[in-house]
C-alpha cells in the first residue's frame, strides 16, 4: 500500500487560549493526501484555510494533533527543517524572492535549497542554461531577463519565478496560499495556468488556498470547504469535475447549516 504524502489528525489550533479573545480556529481536523493531489481549499474569512497551512508549514506550533510527511511525524519540525521537503508561494508577490539579486541568482538559491551552501559569487554555467531552459517554458519571456534584479519585475512576473523556484527540487508538497490574490483578473488567469502546468507536468502534490469558487472547481483533483475550523465538503472525481458554483453554494448551506455571504468568496456569473 502506498504511504500518504500527508496525513493530518485531530489537528486543532486556538489563538488567544484562556483569554476572553480565545479563538478555536481549526477543530479537529483529519485529512489524508496521496501522491499527485492538487487540493484546492476554500471557505469564509477566518474559516482556518491559512491557519491549516501555516500548520502544515511550521509557522506557527501544533497545539493538539499530528501532523505525518511521507512516514515521517513533523509535528514539532521547525519550519526550517520542514522547508527542505515543503515549498510555498505567499499572496504578496514580494515574499519568497531576494529582491536586490537577479533573477538567475534568486534561482540559485532555490535550487540549492536543502544542501550545505557555500559563498558563490556568481551563477555557473550549466545552471544558467538549465535556468533558462526552465524560463523559457513559462512563456513570458523570462529567460531574456536572468540578470535584472527581481525588484524590477511586475508582480505577475515575480509571482511566476516565485512558482518556478518553489518547483525546481521537487518538494514533497507544495503550499500555495492565495498566490494569485493580489494580482489583476489577467495576470491571476496566466499564473493559475503556469500554477497547474507545474503541477502537472512535475506530478506534484498541492495544497491552494483560494478565495476565488470558479478556481476552486476548475483547478485540482479534490476540492474541500472549511468552515468554522472544520471540514465541511470534500468533494473528488467525477463529482468535482462536473460541480458547479451554485452546486457548491448548496453542498455548503446543506453540510454547514448556514448560508455563504457573497463577500466572503469570489463569486463569478
Amino acid at each position: 500500500m502506498t504511504t500518504p504524502v500527508l496525513t493530518i489528525s485531530d489537528l486543532h489550533q486556538t489563538f488567544e487560549k484562556g483569554t476572553i479573545n480565545e479563538n478555536h480556529v481549526l477543530r479537529g481536523i483529519d485529512l489524508t493526501m496521496n501522491s499527485g493531489d492538487f487540493i484546492t481549499i476554500i471557505g469564509g474569512n477566518g474559516a482556518g484555510k491559512s491557519t491549516l497551512l501555516n500548520s502544515i508549514a511550521g509557522t506557527i506550533p501544533t497545539e493538539q494533533g499530528k501532523i505525518v510527511l511521507g512516514d515521517k511525524e513533523i509535528t514539532r519540525h521547525s519550519v526550517t527543517r520542514r522547508s527542505k521537503e515543503i515549498s510555498r508561494v505567499f499572496q504578496d508577490p514580494r515574499m519568497g524572492t531576494a529582491v536586490r539579486l537577479t533573477v538567475e541568482e534568486n534561482l540559485a538559491l532555490a535550487y540549492k535549497r536543502g544542501q550545505v551552501r557555500g559563498f558563490s559569487s556568481g551563477v555557473k554555467g550549466k545552471h544558467r542554461a538549465f535556468f533558462k531552459e526552465k524560463l523559457a517554458r513559462l512563456n513570458l519571456g523570462l529567460e531574456n531577463r536572468l540578470t535584472t534584479e527581481i525588484g524590477l519585475l511586475s508582480g505577475g512576473q515575480r509571482q511566476a519565478i516565485t512558482l518556478l523556484m518553489a518547483t525546481l527540487q521537487q518538494p514533497k508538497l507544495i503550499l500555495l496560499d492565495e498566490h494569485t490574490a493580489a494580482l489583476d483578473p489577467k495576470t491571476s488567469m496566466t499564473v493559475m495556468a503556469l500554477t497547474d502546468q507545474l503541477i502537472q507536468e512535475q506530478q506534484l502534490t498541492a495544497f491552494m488556498v483560494t478565495h476565488d469558487m470558479e478556481d476552486a472547481i476548475r483547478y485540482g483533483n479534490r476540492l474541500i470547504m472549511l468552515h468554522q475550523g472544520k471540514i465541511v465538503v470534500d468533494i473528488t472525481g467525477e463529482e468535482k469535475q462536473s460541480l458547479t458554483v451554485p452546486d457548491l453554494m448548496a453542498l455548503f448551506h446543506q453540510n454547514s447549516g448556514t448560508e455563504l455571504k457573497d463577500d466572503q468568496l469570489l463569486l463569478h456569473t
